[in-house]
Parts: structure tokens; sequence; C-alpha cells
């Protein structure tokens, strides 16, 4: 049956039937409603004649009480067909017509004793567990000072209210499926001759509206359906053709607005942003969705931008300015804002394109810093080694000890400037991978033992006491040559930067990525090494891992240090896809601690 049909059908099959279902269901409502509130009454009645014809006396002891009022309770049930309970004002049952009253509990706090607690009869309905269907109780409160002060609750059971019910809505819904059948039938008879062709029509539009320009309409004739089926037909071979295009165009807009770099921006006339691209939301924080359809002035861009867009608006010229934001961070913005018009005098709106150059500045910065730092670094040396071989040569070689103390130093300069060279080549290999890692199972225990033992005489000679703690049979994937490069040079730091008769310390543990996970396998492994130094100061922690850093120049220098430790280390941790981080304090010593993972993953890009 055609969609049409059915809503016909079921309009006329809707209105009887729900007509009859309403009432039906009003009617059994009522029906159960009067009859619960006729019980309720009556019980309240038998509750008000218990009050006034029943012998209220006062007892010895709490057994023969309860004697008294269970017999009276089971009297009660058999000429009522009602449970009758008992309770005193504390809630302590005394009497039940079904139960013993020393395995009830305290009935203080159920609803209808605490409704009759406040001087009127309560009543609820509760559905229950042992009999297996609802129970009406109504409760009444009983002042007989003296005597009896307490309550006097009622119960019956609901289940032949509920069978009237059923029974009343069966013959509801035996009488709402026969309309539903007579109220189809004539409503199909009626709606088929006449909806057919529209159906076939109502199909195909919806088909066009879905997108599928492919969907034609059957012949139909030469009358007004026929020519209404023509008219469609025409429609979708138009549609079919534009949306192709207008796809196709789209299509190559939103990949070049994609891929491009810059941040483009489309603000209308009247001040609505109407394009924005996936650069443009990064720069300004935002999403797209936030953005578009709204005025300029509504959204958060920074105020930079703000004025410029003023400026294009008011006086329609091109503007090109650099200017740095600071929301959603610090960036340095080259911007451009091109007055857009649809026709030579239709004003359209302006275009914004924005190019980041932070990373450009951040980059022309390193790259001089690092030239200012290589050629400071270097000239210091070659100064030296100039400066004692032009007194050798002026004659001071003669003088055998001076000429030994010069060429020492010479040699010792040299040997700077050639550990510079190295250190520097190394770096630089690291940083463009031109070197690859050569991952092994390492045993982490063997490599940091025989580091220790490389340095054992550098800390003999300043009585630095070195501690190795170390997990037996720990193995890590790494490169093992740079493993042992990354633990020698802070180990190497340490020792260095303790003074004489201090302690190292060289830790190697498991540990695990998310310790709420019951795992038998350790994820990762962390490296510490402790020292008891001179420390470093917070203001430079953030820095000490950039080249040629140091916090103190002189003692560095003396160390014979080149300042690119390191950053090397750093850049070596990075290689394993791990991370780096430093604690220390002026005076009482520094830590560094390298986390691993134990399995390398695919290789990752760094800076």
């Amino acid at each position: 049956m055609s969609r049409f049909r059915n809503r016909l059908t079921l309009t006329y099959v809707l209105m009887v039937g729900l007509s009859v279902l309403v009432a039906g269901i009003y009617m059994a409502y009522f029906f159960k409603e009067s009859h619960i509130k006729q019980l309720e009454q009556t019980m309240v009645q038998e509750i008000k004649m218990l009050d006034t014809t029943l012998d209220w006396r006062s007892f010895d002891t709490a057994e023969e009480r309860s004697e008294y009022y269970t017999s009276w309770a089971k009297a009660l049930q058999q000429a009522t067909e009602t449970r009758v309970t008992f309770v005193l004002a504390d809630g302590t049952v005394i009497g039940d017509s079904n139960y013993d009253v020393n395995s009830m509990d305290n009935h203080l706090q159920r609803e209808e004793i605490q409704q009759a607690a406040n001087g009127y009869f309560g009543s609820i309905i509760r559905f229950s567990n042992t009999l297996n269907e609802n129970m009406l109780y109504v409760t009444g409160p009983i002042q007989h000072p003296g005597k009896f002060e307490g309550y006097v609750r009622l119960a019956k059971g609901l289940a032949e209210v509920e069978a009237g019910v059923r029974q009343f809505l069966e013959y509801v819904v035996i009488g709402l499926a026969v309309l539903f059948l007579a109220a189809a039938i004539v409503s199909y008879r009626i709606a088929q001759k006449l909806t057919r062709p529209m159906e076939n029509m109502t199909r195909v539009a919806l088909r066009i509206a879905k997108r599928d320009y492919s969907a034609r309409v059957e012949a139909t004739g030469k009358d007004e359906l026929g020519q209404l089926g023509s008219a469609i037909n025409a429609m979708a071979d138009s549609l079919e053709e534009q949306v192709n295009e207008i796809r196709e165009n789209e299509s190559r807009l939103r990949s070049v607005l994609d891929h491009m770099m810059n941040g483009i921006v489309m603000v209308d006339a009247n001040g609505r942003v109407g394009l924005m691209n996936g650069q443009a939301e990064q720069l300004f924080g935002l999403s797209c969705k936030e953005c578009l359809g709204k005025n300029y002035t509504d959204i958060r861009i920074p105020s930079e931008l703000q004025v410029i867009i003023s400026e294009v608006m008011m006086y329609r010229n091109y503007v090109q300015h650099e200017t740095t934001v600071y929301y959603p961070e610090e960036r340095l913005l080259d911007i451009h804002a091109v007055p857009v018009y649809y026709t030579d005098e239709e004003w359209a709106g302006l275009l914004l394109m924005m190019q980041d150059l932070s990373e450009l500045r951040r980059l022309e910065r390193m790259r001089s810093e690092f030239v200012a730092n290589v050629s400071h670094e270097l000239k210091t040396p070659i100064a030296a080694v100039k400066g004692f071989a032009e007194t050798l040569l002026n004659g001071a070689i003669q003088d055998a000890e001076t000429a030994h103390s010069f060429v020492q130093i010479i040699h010792d300069e040299s040997e700077r400037l050639n550990r510079l060279i190295g250190d520097l080549l190394e770096l630089s290999k690291i940083q463009s991978r031109q070197v690859p890692m050569q991952y092994s199972p390492v045993h982490l225990p063997s490599l940091l033992e025989q580091t220790v033992h490389i340095l054992k005489k550098n800390a003999e000679r300043k009585e630095i006491e070195i501690t190795l703690e170390v997990t037996d049979d720990l193995f890590i994937e790494a490169d093992e040559d740079r493993l042992r490069q990354i633990v020698l040079n802070l180990l190497s730091n340490a020792i260095n930067y303790t003074p004489e008769e201090g302690k190292v310390k060289l830790c190697a543990r498991p540990i695990l990525v998310d310790a709420s996970i019951d795992s038998e396998l350790d994820e990762q492994i962390e490296i510490s090494i402790t020292d008891t130094g001179i420390g470093i100061p917070k203001k430079d922690l953030p820095r000490i891992f950039e080249r040629f850093y140091r916090v103190d120049k002189a003692r560095s220098r003396g160390s014979g240090g080149t300042g690119l430790g390191l950053s090397i280390v750093k850049h070596l941790v990075e290689s394993h896809q791990g991370t780096l981080k430093v604690e220390s304090e002026v005076g009482i010593g520094s830590t560094f601690t390298i986390v691993l993972p134990i399995i390398q993953d695919a290789p990752v890009d760094f800076e």
C-alpha cells in the first residue's frame, strides 16, 4: 500500500480507534479508581466502627496484649475478609491476622503509618511479594489513653478489581480491532484509484530530494498529472547537470582551502563570516560552526584582526599588516585583507589571508643564535692555540719548561676543539636522522655496570661514591651504543658537578604505563641519575637542554664541557620515543629521569 493511502487509512482508523481507546481507558481508570475509593471508604468506616466497638484493655505483659489483639485481628478477618493489624504509636506490631507479631519488623516508617501519625486516615497501594498482588492499606489513628494508643491498619487485595478492569479492556480491544479492519477496508477502496499516480511522482520527487537525480516519472498520459510528471522529469535533468557542475567546483575549492598553509576567512558585506578554512580555525582556536553566519564582532578573534576588518569594511581598500596575536597562543601573523566585489560596483565583502610567521621567525632566531654560539665556542680555543703558538715562535720555545706548558695548553685546547666539532657533527646526524637507530635487545644491568666502570676512576679522584641499583634480568629494546651514550653523558655530568666526597646514585626499574591495569608485563623502564651536586636554579631548568646553554659558563669550560651534551641526550631519548625530565635544587643536587618503552614502536619524526 502506498504511503499516501497508508496515511489516509491510518487517519480514519486512528480517529475511530483512538476515540474508543481513550473512552475505554478512561472508563477502566474511572471504574478502578471508584472501586478503590469505595473500598477505602468502607475500610475507614470499619476502622471507625472498630474504634467504638472493640473492648480496648490494658495488660500487664506484652504476651497477653499480643495474644488478645491477635485473636481480635483473626476474628475480624474472618468477618470482613480483610487483614487486620494493630500497631502501637512507636511502630511496634502487637496484633496481626496473618503473621506472628514477634517476627514482624517495626512499622513506624511505613507510609500509611506516617500519614496516620498526622491525625488523619492514611492509605496506600503497595505490591505484596507474599501474596503476589497489589494490596490496599488503610490506617487510622486510635487514641485510648492508658489502654491503647497507636493505629489500626486494614489491608485488602485488589486482584478482583484488577481482573474486572482487564476484562473490560479485553472488550475494548476486540471492538477496536473490528473498527480498525472496517476503517482500513473502506479507506483503501476510496484512496486506491486517486493516489497511485501521485505516489509514483512523490517517490521520484523524494529520490531527487535525496540527490538521486537519475529518478524519472513513468508516462501517465496527457492530462494534468501527465504534464506534472513531464515537468518533474525536465527538472531532474536540469538539476542533475547543475549539481554535477557545482559538486566539481565545490570539491576543487574545498580541496584548495583545506590544503592551504595560510588561514582564509571570508566576511560578507554585512560583516558576517561566510567562509573559514581549517588553518584559520587553528589560528583562532575556534571551530567553523561557531563562526559561520555570525558577525565578526561577535566571535572571539584577536582585536588586531577586528581593527583590520573594520578598516577594510569602511574604506574598502587593500590592507597588509604584520602583527602579533596572543590568543589562543602567541603568534606572528602576516595579514592580507583584500576587498571583494561581485561586479565592478557591487560590494561583496572582504577576504582575509593570514600566514603564520612564528615558526619562521623562531627558526631564524635559532639559526642566528646557533651561528653566534658556534662562532664564539670555536673562537675561544682557536684564539688560545694561536696565542700560545705565537708566543712559542717569538722565543718562548727556548725555555723548555715554559714551552712544555704552552704545548700542553695548545694540546688541551685542540682536544676541546675536537670534542666541540665532534659533538656538533653528532648532534647534526641525530637531528637529521642520517644514522638510523639500530634496535636490539639490551641487557640493562650489564650496560649500566660497564658505564659505571668507565667513569669509576673519575669518581675515585674526587672521592665520589657511585651507587648502582638495577633490577636483575631487565631487558630493553634500544640502540645499545646510543643508550650507553645517554647514560654516560648524564653520569659524567653528575660526577663533574658534584663536589668531592659527594654521592651519585644510578637506578633502573620497570614501571607500568597505567597502574590501574592489572598486567604482568612491565611496559616502560625508568632510569634515574641522582647526585648531591651544586644543583640548577629553577629559572635555568627550562633551558638546560638547549644547545650551548650553560648555567655556570666558567665551571662548564673548566670541566671540559662543550654545552652540547644535554642537547644530544634529549634528542637521543626522543629518538627512543622516551621522555626526559629533571628536578633540581641549588645546593642539594639534581635528578635526571629517563622513561623509555621496553618495546620500540614505529619510528617518529622529531624537529
